[in-house]
């Protein structure tokens, strides 16, 4: 990569990251370039053989979701959740059957998955999207910004950092951050960043004909949360969840093993039949998640204030989930902050 010189630079390429882009391209802003690490974009919208192993699901109020959704003439579908549930609350006492309730609010998903949203953002960005190129420094000269990547440098007026804050502590900033956004950074819990996700597929959804509904809830077993995650045209069947984290010091044979058998013992033997078996830990993943994962229950805090500030000479704006003072670690906040930074470096 030659020196690049473009006026709007945007760090990451996630659901932040090109709606931001999206938004400055409609302006008639169209000299933008978006610098993403991963050899993929998308951040944390990945789905692998049908299987959303990041950001699945939103519901009616996430209404930043269903309008860039409408925008991009993609449907939405409601997870399934006919039949019964499995609530498991303890190894010594049988499992509780529960049936969702019809009145309340219904969770949906995208249809070919969440990074058919990407993919469909992306098109009219594909030549300005530049992956596999880390950023290291961020410095504001006196009248551009210069990014330094593992590449070679971008030069620009605005640069809009899209990754998670505590991943972006490892950048250099110069002049210096303040020390009250620094900590902040560093306090910022990074979404998905403990978290393995688990995803099966199956030839039938052998559940449903049970009248179960492939919900499988419970904080003591090797699964902690299971739901049908068969696609929209119910052409492919599929289950994914969320593995309990202590199962991460296991070998992946063992683990996989475990997985299995809990499985077998809520939703039947037929789980061995299955076509394909995944897993994707973020924790390992370089760019979502760092040395200290730390395991957050309650919902962690986001949007705080200090993100809403620009910063190296008014060159730095920042965005992302964990920066949105609306829906903080959702789909609908990434869009939204990425919306309000594009307005934000447009002023």
């Amino acid at each position: 990569m030659k020196e690049i010189v473009s006026k709007y630079i945007i760090v990451g390429a996630g659901l932040s990251g090109l709606t931001a882009a999206h938004q400055l391209v409609k302006k008639g802003e169209t000299d933008v370039v978006i610098l993403e690490s991963r050899d993929r974009i998308g951040g944390r919208i990945c789905t692998t053989n049908g299987i959303d192993f990041g950001a699945t699901w939103f519901q009616t109020h996430h209404e930043e979701v269903l309008q860039l959704l409408n925008e991009l003439d993609l449907q939405k579908f409601k997870q399934y959740s006919k039949g019964k549930s499995v609530l498991v609350y303890s190894t010594m006492a049988p499992e509780h059957y529960f049936e969702s309730d019809p009145n309340a609010p219904t969770a949906f998903r995208i249809a070919g998955g969440s990074q058919k949203m990407i993919q469909v953002l992306a098109e009219s960005l594909e030549h300005k999207i530049h992956t596999n190129t880390i950023v290291s420094s961020i410095v504001a000269e006196e009248n551009l910004v210069v990014v330094q990547t593992s590449k070679g440098k971008v030069k620009g007026q605005k640069v809009i950092l899209t990754i998670p804050p505590k991943i972006a502590t490892r950048l250099a900033f110069k002049p210096e951050l303040p020390e009250s956004i620094i900590k902040v950074m560093h306090a910022t819990h990074t979404w998905m960043s403990n978290a393995i996700k688990v995803g099966l597929t199956f030839k039938t959804p052998f559940w449903r004909g049970r009248n179960l509904s492939g919900m499988v809830i419970g904080q003591v077993g090797a699964v902690t949360e299971l739901y049908d995650h068969s696609d929209a045209k119910d052409e492919t069947y599929a289950l994914m969840g969320f593995v309990n984290e202590g199962l991460r010091d296991y070998s992946a044979k063992e683990r996989k093993q475990r997985i299995l058998e809990y499985l077998k013992k809520y939703l039947g033997t037929e789980i061995s039949d299955y076509v394909s078996y995944e897993e994707k830990d973020w924790s390992q993943d370089w760019n979502t998640s760092c040395e200290s994962i730390k395991s957050v229950y309650m919902s962690p805090s986001y949007g705080n204030p200090l993100f809403h500030k620009t910063y190296l000479n008014d060159k730095l704006i920042f965005s992302g989930a964990e920066t949105s003072s609306k829906y903080g670690g959702y789909m609908d906040g990434a869009i939204y902050s990425g919306m309000m930074a594009a307005a934000k470096v447009m002023q």
